[in-house]
């Protein structure tokens, strides 16, 4: 089979690990009788850089034409005085936008090869977890009206959260159809003691849950499910919640897998293209040294070819190899932790994944 792919390198490390996920891609390949095109787009800083614009209609053009998109990193603080509209981070929004990319699969999973790197309690790390955060990607607080105005006390800023019910309904679809792939337990977060958006949000999972009975559902607050992630990890199954919940939680659950450089997402809409990325960030104090942890990257390519090409086989081979490695006891430098192994440098890494494929 032949699929195109467009590259959005994007700034920092982002080119760097983008590179090792084209390689693992291409040994996947050879060894599966499938031809990858990739084709490389200008998205964030560099793009400003060169065109003056985070995310220009060539970009957008490319990734609409592609099969499915893979992303690095974008932004760093040599962009961070730019304007909002300029900004790197606003390319982000955008394409998710131009692609109708509504959902954002984040899981998160300790391995146990990695539990010495948890920061949580050893009793704790030693139950282990397997969690998928489900974050809702285009509605929300940051795509609300916002503006300046002039207040009782002065200049004020606002943002406004808005939810739709569609937007809602979609989403929570999505959490009860992953739950029933997984252990069939769905955890709403929301902050309904407070917010009208999440009255809401509330009602609207509701009545989608009543069409799934072989599925849980529980509503949690976003306070306590902040606290319930370090407490007790091992009850998520499937986590669903809002875009700027989301965004908060699910960082909070890639730190107590031991590192942020471990983890994938991928960001789906109706249809099979999606936009697959590590979800740290451009690391620019380490770009170009040749230290960053590009497995993030390669399960996220794993995804890819799961969620949007249906290759379910060369996924498990991609994912089994990488853990393979770390079973063997490979580390970079991000998830040494208490071992005394030194740590490999990115080609290093690719080059043992490559190796186990």
């Amino acid at each position: 089979m032949e699929f195109n792919i467009a590259l959005l390198k994007g700034d920092g490390i982002g080119p760097e690990i983008v590179d090792s996920a084209v390689a693992v891609l291409n040994k996947i390949g050879g060894k599966y009788s499938h031809k990858f095109n990739f084709s490389e787009y200008l998205m964030g800083g560099c793009a400003y850089d060169k065109t003056g614009n985070p995310l220009p209609q060539e970009t957008v053009d490319g990734c609409l034409a592609s099969d499915s998109v893979l992303l690095g990193a974008v932004g760093g603080p040599k962009w961070d005085t730019l304007p909002g509209h300029l900004r790197p981070e606003k390319a982000l929004l955008g394409i998710r936008a131009a692609l109708g990319l509504y959902t954002n699969l984040r899981p998160a999973k300790l391995y146990p090869a990695l539990k010495e790197a948890c920061p949580l309690r050893e009793e704790v790390a030693a139950k282990g977890f397997d969690l998928l955060m489900i974050r809702e990607l285009t509605g929300g607080i940051y795509f609300g009206e916002r503006g300046r105005r002039d207040g009782k006390n002065g200049l004020e800023a606002y943002d406004t959260e808005c939810y739709s019910e569609m937007e809602v309904e979609r989403i929570a679809r999505v959490a009860f159809n992953s739950a029933r792939l997984r252990n069939k337990n769905v955890i709403s977060i929301d902050k309904a003691n407070v917010l009208e958006s999440s009255r809401l949000w509330r009602e609207v999972v509701h009545r989608v849950a009543a069409e799934y009975p072989d599925v849980a559902c529980t509503d949690m607050l976003v306070d306590n499910a902040a606290m319930q992630l370090i407490k007790n990890p091992q009850q998520f199954d499937v986590v669903v919640t809002s875009n700027m919940f989301g965004d908060i939680l699910s960082d909070e659950s890639s730190q107590i897998t031991g590192s942020i450089g471990m983890l994938a997402s991928a960001s789906l809409g109706d249809g099979k293209r999606g936009l697959y990325e590590p979800i740290h960030g451009s690391a620019p104090d380490i770009a170009g040294k040749g230290i960053a942890n590009p497995i993030a990257t390669v399960l996220s390519a794993a995804m890819m070819l799961r969620f949007s090409f249906g290759l379910e086989k060369e996924a498990d081979d991609m994912e089994n190899a990488v853990n393979r490695v770390l079973n063997d006891g490979f580390r970079t430098a991000d998830i040494v932790g208490t071992s005394r192994v030194t740590p490999l440098s990115t080609a290093q890494m690719t080059e043992k994944i490559l190796e186990n494929l």
